[in-house]
């Protein structure tokens, strides 16, 4: 809550898009009013304005519906959207590759070009749930992000966990430029004792 007479926050758009199916709304729901509730397909899309600490703009998440017929819609967001987030069922295998063609898609926009990802590999919490590193390669994320800040993050729209973690490093790629958030990610493995291959490999599933 702000002050009588203080200036408003900024706000920065942040597009979240994925399959019918994927949890969005749900997840979306999860945290901002930290409530599990059962959602419908959305049709058309909802908005929510997210806080972060006040070093940060405020969040406003587009979660725009992932039906088939919505997709071809999802272009008309794409404007003015300073972060992406794309949210994966890490469970659901059969639809994984739709899920790729799908994403690398949206990348390929010229208006997208640049802007950090974050991809949300959601429903951790379900046996036989794909690891996000499973779901880094099988979503070719090392090729389709080159020259672009990103990060997987797992995460449950079912228990909360991962969410705010997803959220605060979308608002970290949107505020560090490309080589910072490599070389961070290099000191952090140094400081853990982690091997250069292993790096390497760390590297290339990590933004």
């Amino acid at each position: 809550m702000g002050m009588r007479g203080s200036k408003p926050r900024k706000q920065a758009q942040v597009l979240m898009l994925g399959l019918d199916g994927s949890g969005k709304t749900t997840l979306l729901y999860k945290l901002k009013y930290n409530e599990s509730v059962v959602t419908v397909p959305t049709v058309g899309f909802n908005v929510e304005t997210l806080e972060t600490d006040r070093r940060s703009p405020g969040l406003t998440v587009w979660d725009v519906g992932g039906q088939k017929k919505m997709r071809p819609h999802w272009k008309h967001h794409y404007a003015d959207t300073a972060g992406l987030v794309f949210v994966v069922d890490s469970w659901d295998q059969k639809r994984l590759d739709e899920a790729r063609k799908e994403l690398h898609r949206v990348l390929r926009y010229e208006s997208l070009r640049g802007v950090p990802l974050v991809v949300l590999a959601n429903k951790q919490d379900l046996q036989e749930a794909l690891s996000p590193e499973t779901l880094c390669l099988k979503l070719d994320l090392g090729t389709v992000c080159e020259g672009r800040a990103w990060f997987i993050q797992p995460c449950s729209a079912t228990t909360g966990m991962g969410l705010e973690e997803g959220f605060r490093r979308i608002v970290y790629l949107m505020k560090t430029p490309l080589k910072q958030t490599q070389e961070d990610i290099k000191v952090k493995m140094r400081s853990k004792g982690v091997s250069f291959t292993a790096m390497r490999q760390i590297l290339l599933c990590s933004g």
